[in-house]
Order: structure tokens, then sequence, then C-alpha cells
């Protein structure tokens, strides 16, 4: 009997070594690495990008181009940097570094997504708010109905990125509400984020921005070493993220203690979890 009890204990560490094997984190040397280039986008929200009179581009928008494809180049973005950092584009005051590049990687089992970032965060930002964090990452993946219910055929989803959730109404805009969070007018953004004093957050973009509540079991960890900062997140594949599906996503970066829309942000890209994307998930 004892035999037996001593066996199939031996047995359950067995099965219990292999599952977390199999569900182990992943090796990051295996994985390719693909730079996105984040930036400070000033007072633009998604208003001024749909309008022709203030963003030229929104004719491309319509005949189905994205944003990433008319302005990543090289690697680079082919803005006008000198428009951004202005007074009629950021009132308030351009940080001194306009952009910057985040290495972006990303790998996926049979029950998770991982993605991990790495970047150098710069100071000399206009806006220090957030006295708590010196450092926030925060990644958003758009569900298939952003944009859509407006018949857009989901330009701001696919197309435009994280553009949806910004309105000029939203707090720290000129003149705005102070208590109006981002939000979106269809559809939902799944969040994840985290900050250098070690929160996770686990929330949403829907009629306002949550923080909690969110259901794709977030974890989140984060260091800097020699100037570069890596966080490593991990989320179930639920919602918004599913295997053999591609999913619009979006960075932002908030450095040097900034909050609000003081903050760097990607254009949108996609991120194919067994498809293909902008940046392809490599499967463990």
């Amino acid at each position: 009997m004892k035999k037996s009890v001593v066996s199939m204990s031996v047995m359950g560490a067995a099965l219990a070594l292999a599952s977390s094997a199999v569900f182990a984190a992943p090796d990051w040397a295996k994985v390719p690495k693909r730079d996105v280039q984040v930036f400070h986008p000033g007072v633009t929200p998604i208003e001024w990008v749909l309008k022709k009179s203030d963003h030229s581009g929104r004719t491309g928008l319509t005949k189905g181009e994205s944003c990433v494809g008319c302005h990543e180049e090289k690697g680079g973005l082919n803005f006008d940097m000198k428009r951004l950092a202005g007074k009629e584009l950021e009132p308030v005051g351009a940080p001194k570094t306009m952009n910057f590049p985040v290495t972006v990687q990303s790998a996926y089992d049979a029950e998770n997504l991982y993605v991990r970032l790495s970047f150098k965060a710069p100071a000399g930002g206009a806006n220090h708010d957030d006295k708590d964090n010196d450092i926030k990452a925060t990644v958003l993946f758009a569900n298939d109905k952003v944009g859509a219910n407006a018949g857009k055929k989901n330009i701001e989803g696919a197309q435009i990125g994280c553009w949806a959730s910004c309105h000029g109404d939203a707090r720290t805009m000129p003149g705005a509400d102070a208590k109006k969070t981002k939000y979106t007018k269809d559809g939902a953004y799944e969040l994840m984020q985290w900050t250098s004093k070690g929160k996770t957050s686990d929330g949403s973009v829907t009629d306002s921005r949550k923080m909690e509540g969110g259901t794709a079991g977030v974890k989140a960890e984060g260091k800097t070493d020699g100037g570069v900062t890596t966080v490593t997140f991990t989320r179930k594949l639920n919602g918004a993220v599913a295997a053999g599906k591609a999913v619009p996503f979006g960075v932002a970066i908030h450095s040097d203690h900034a909050s609000g829309r003081f903050h760097h942000v990607s254009l949108g890209y996609t991120l194919g979890v067994g498809a293909e994307g902008d940046i392809k998930a490599t499967k463990q």
C-alpha cells in the first residue's frame, strides 16, 4: 500500500512537471524581434485623423490603406516631427525625444499569449504628473467590432489602431472634460498595462477606460537593466486574441513620469497568432 502511494505521488509530480514544461515561458532567444517606432502624437485624436483638412492621409484610409502602410519606411517613420512638436499639435510642450524604437516579440502556446517589449525610455518630457511611476507600458488589442458598426469596415481598429479610443473631448485634450477617459463608439479594446511601481492592469476600453475587470488573466513583469526596460506580458488566448487569428494591436509607453496623452504610441499593427500579421507570434 505504501509503495502504491509513493508511486502515485511520483507519477503526479512527473505529470505536473510535464505540464509546466508545456506551458513554460518562451525561450525569447528563439523568438524573432520586430522594432516598432513609438512617437509623441500631440493633440491628434481620431477626429483629427479622419478630417481631410487636418490629415491628408484620410483619403488613403478611405481606400483601405493603413497608417503603417503609409507612414512606416525602413523601420522608421516619415512623419513631420517638427509639426507634431509645434504649438499647433502640441500646445503644452513636446518631449525632447519625439520617437524611439520598441522591440516587440511574441509567442503563444495552447493557453496563453506572451508579449515582450524592450526599449530605452527617454527623459526630457513636458509632463511629469504621474509621481508614482517613471514608466508605464501598455498594449491594446481591438476586437473585430471597433469601428465596424459605424459602417467604416473596421477602419478604426484594423487600419488606424488605438486612435479609435482617443477622442478630442477626453481628458488632457485642450478644453476637454478632466473626468472623461478614452472610449470607443463601437466594439472594445482589451488593455494590459505594467507600471514601474509593479502594478499590472487587466482592463478594457469601451464606453470608458477601465483599468480593472478584464478577463484575459493578465500577468506582467518588468525590469530596467543598463537603461533598457524589458516588460513581459502573459495573457489568456480568449476574447479578441485567439489562435488562427490576426488581431489589431497598439503599444503605448509613458516615460519620465508622464501621464494622460503625454505618452509615445505606435501606429496600428496586427499580431498574427498562428496567422499572418505585421508581427507573428511564435508557437511554443
